[in-house]
């Protein structure tokens, strides 16, 4: 009995795994975005950049505060050399180390590191944007190539429906070729070539399928595989046409395009980059201070030792007869001093303010100033260009979709009429009161009819998509 419920619990665990696969392994529009965003370079690589403007930009804020700087120098010299300690020279190898510590504060640069600061900041925004662009792009794309595999799905499964069609007349009209009924033999040569037509669409379909989902896991950045199954998205609930015009999109892209934003920051820190270049042309004001000290092996102090009476060389008369004329003489020793007395008895300090004005250096500060309003003239070209061709790729993409709901409206219609002529012209080929051709014909213009409406309600629903990225409101 225990083995029993070993078996039927193990057969639940194993169903449950399967069905989480199975689920798993269907791959929604959201889902397939996030991969491709987490897998792409581009987005990757412009991650790396609003990283590294970061940064800049903290580095920027970061120049306004004080310098400190410790230095500490040891070294030998043997020979003639000059004593640090007494500032003569000596004939004898000595040690000797010096020790600073230094501080700078820049009062006034030319305002160079308020406007760098404001130059670094609009840096940064801008790589953001173009983060933003990057993962917009990709998302756009993804939506494209999502969209191409869910259209050759429809196709594939619209030219099977069509096979299904030609086989079963052609079953039919088998069964009345051996019964001897049937009137024209040519009618079953005819809709076996059909049937032919119909089996070879289904194939260039597949392909056409299969290399839908091939473009569409290549943008992912994730291995090839048959069995990549995406959620369908019903086209036929395609939006309303855009009450928007051209231009109202186009100036709403203006304003939420990441594109653009990116270009205008960018023009806005090169103008920060030429205030900056001006600065340097400026004097600047720095306040500084310093604490110094040294020591040197050499450095002796005279130390008392101990004291004598001797002769002066001279005689004084007293009562008692001549006498020589004795003093006392303090006798000293010279000795070395000690590393930490020397640290700190010669301790001395520094602290001034600074004047600096540029007169001639060569022209670079002139030269620099020329090079950032070249760049600046390039980059208001460069945001120029990017208005001009985002107005070019609205218009077109305006224009694409009127043309697409204009088709969609027509074939709409088309669609309606061919498959009551279908309809019509199959009863009356089951009758026998129909030709072959007529009926291929009718069913042929039925087929194509259908697989360009199919066509044209994805293009409806693509070309919204692209007009609403240049709106910013890429919503799924």
């Amino acid at each position: 009995m225990r083995y029993y419920k070993f078996i039927f619990f193990g057969l639940v665990a194993l169903s449950s795994a399967k069905a989480y696969a199975q689920s798993d392994s269907t791959y929604t529009l959201q889902k397939c975005i996030d991969i491709a965003i987490k897998n792409n370079l581009d987005v990757k690589q412009s991650e790396l950049k609003a990283q590294s403007a970061r940064i800049d930009f903290n580095q920027a804020k970061e120049n306004l505060l004080p310098t400190l700087n410790g230095t500490v120098n040891h070294g030998i010299n043997n020979g003639r050399n000059i004593n640090p300690f007494t500032n003569t020279y000596v004939n004898q190898s000595l040690t000797y180390g010096n020790y600073s510590l230094e501080s700078n504060l820049t009062l006034f640069g030319g305002l160079q590191n308020v406007n760098a600061i404001k130059q670094a900041s609009l840096a940064y925004q801008a790589g953001k944007m173009d983060l933003q662009q990057a993962k917009d792009l990709v998302t756009i794309n993804v939506i494209t190539a999502y969209l191409l595999v869910l259209d050759n799905t429809e196709l594939l499964a619209a030219v099977k429906n069509q096979v299904d069609v030609s086989a079963k007349q052609v079953e039919r009209l088998t069964i009345l070729e051996k019964d001897g009924a049937n009137k024209l033999p040519s009618d079953l040569y005819d809709l076996q070539g059909t049937l032919g037509d119909n089996k070879l669409n289904v194939v260039n379909a597949n392909s056409a399928l299969e290399n839908a989902k091939l473009s569409l896991m290549q943008i992912l950045n994730i291995p090839y595989s048959k069995n990549f199954v995406l959620q369908p998205i019903n086209a036929q609930d395609v939006a309303k046409q855009s009450v928007l015009s051209s231009n109202q999109i186009y100036e709403t892209a203006l304003q939420e395009l990441a594109l653009v934003k990116a270009a205008t920051l960018r023009r806005e820190s090169a103008e920060k980059a030429v205030s900056v270049a001006k600065g340097a042309l400026l004097p600047s004001i720095n306040l500084y201070g310093g604490l110094y000290t040294n020591y040197s092996s050499a450095a002796q102090t005279s130390v008392f030792k101990d004291s004598s009476t001797v002769s002066t060389g001279g005689y004084i008369n007293t009562p008692g007869g001549r006498q020589s004329v004795l003093t006392t003489q303090a006798n000293y020793i010279n000795k070395d001093i000690g590393y930490y007395d020397q640290f700190k008895n010669n301790y001395s300090t520094q602290f001034g303010v600074s004047l600096r004005i540029p007169i001639l250096n060569y022209f670079q500060n002139h030269n620099k100033v020329a090079k950032a309003k070249i760049d600046l003239l390039n980059y208001k070209y460069i945001e120029e260009n990017t208005k001009i061709k985002l107005k070019q790729n609205v218009e077109t993409a305006y224009l694409n979709m009127t043309s697409a709901y204009e088709r969609l409206g027509v074939l709409v219609e088309q669609v309606k009429s061919y498959a009551e002529s279908f309809r019509t012209a199959e009863i009356r080929f089951n009758a026998g009161v129909l030709t072959s051709v007529d009926y291929v014909v009718a069913k042929n213009n039925l087929d194509r009819a259908r697989i360009n409406l199919i066509n044209a309600r994805y293009d409806c629903y693509i070309y919204n998509k692209i007009l609403d990225y240049y709106q910013g409101k890429l919503a799924l």
